[in-house]
This record gives structure tokens, sequence and C-alpha cells, in this order.
């Protein structure tokens, strides 16, 4: 029996993936053409994508929105595990980045799935509740900028349906939030898990996967 996380060195996680990753070959194409990118390192890890795939599978799920794309790669694994019928809304600002993940969307036969909305997100979920959208959606993903966490978890808790997952990247962020935060981000994603440890509007749980993922289940 273990009492704690095992701890992850390069050579086990080559070993997870080696075991476990089953990419669409679009998947690995997107990655291989984000490695290089000066800001890689905001692109989810293919661990944490498969696992999100399988969670919105078991969930049945059709409906799906994310908040932050960046070149697409979370993106794609979403709309891959959606059925052919199933909608991700995809909340980004950038219009550079999320070019590079488009013709690989196409690629894989998914572009029809995914609705992508360049501008602040806040205004766009405001603009879904505002047309009726409230409680249709089966699961939601945030992976924005940390200072604006709390404003989308309000209102994914209102577009996402009871039963509905709603998952957080970056929770842990690297370890910063267990020590005394230095800068805004950290100081928000701190005050966002305290936040979340009290919610009983939610069901959560905080996984050491990537940097931290976070569920919390609608209740």
């Amino acid at each position: 029996m273990t009492l704690r996380t095992v701890q992850i060195d390069d050579r086990l996680y080559q070993y997870v993936l080696d075991n476990s990753l089953r990419e669409h070959p679009a998947q690995a194409a997107l990655r291989e053409a984000t490695r290089l990118h000066a800001h890689a390192g905001m692109q989810i890890a293919p661990d944490q994508g498969q696992f999100m795939a399988l969670l919105v599978k078991l969930m049945g799920a059709r409906r799906t929105l994310e908040i932050g794309t960046f070149t697409g790669y979370s993106a794609l694994t979403v709309a891959l595990a959606l059925p052919d019928s199933g909608h991700l809304l995809a909340c980004d600002i950038s219009d550079e980045y999320t070019r590079i993940g488009r013709p690989f969307w196409k690629q894989a036969g998914v572009e029809h799935k995914i609705e992508l909305v360049l501008a602040p997100a806040v205004q766009t979920l405001d603009a879904r509740l505002t047309a009726g959208e409230a409680g249709s959606y089966d699961f939601a993903f945030i992976d924005a900028d940390k200072t604006n966490y709390d404003a989308y978890y309000e209102r994914c808790l209102k577009l996402v349906r009871a039963g509905g997952l709603i998952g957080f990247d970056n929770t842990l962020w690297g370890g910063a939030v267990a020590r005394p935060a230095k800068d805004d981000d950290t100081a928000a994603l701190q005050a966002l898990n305290a936040k979340l440890h009290r919610d009983q509007r939610v069901e959560i749980a905080i996984l050491t996967v990537g940097d931290g993922l976070t569920l919390a289940r609608k209740r």
C-alpha cells in the first residue's frame, strides 16, 4: 500500500506514455508543430489529454466548452472523444495561436464539431448565458489567464448541467501554490483552490496530472 502519489521522473513518465498513449496522427502532428513554439509549455500534456478524453466518453458528453485553446491540442483531443454530432465551444483571444491548430482539426475530421470564438471569454460565456444555454453543457475545461479563473468558474457552473464536470488546469502551478504567493497568478490559483475546497455546489478532486488538474462535479 502507498500513502502518496508516486514520484514521476522522466524515465517513468516515458514508460507511462509508451504503455498508455493512443494518439490520432493529427494529435501527434499538432504536438510536434507546437513543440518549438515560444509558449509550448502552455499546451497540456498528452497523458492529461487522454485522461480528459476518457472522462468525456465516460460521461457520454455531447456539448463541451473550453476557455483557453492555445494551438488547439486540447480542443482536438476533446472533439475526437465527442460523437459526430457533438459540439465544442472553444474560447480564446488569439488568432495567431489558434491558427496553428485549425489545419489539424480538419485533418482529424473534427472541425465541424468545434466552434472557435475569438473574444474575451467572459464576454462569450455571458452571451451564451443570455442566449439561454444555462445547464446545456456536459463538460468544461478552464486553461486560460489564471487571474480570471474564478470568473470563468462561476459562469461555467451556470452553463454546465447538474452532474456535469468542470476541469481546471495548472492548479498546482509547479508547486508554487504550496508556498506564499509572490505573483497574482499564484495568489489567484490559491484563492480558487481554497474556494473549491469549501464550495458545496460541487464535488472536487485535485489530481497530480500535468501541472495539476482539478475536477469539480456540479451537484
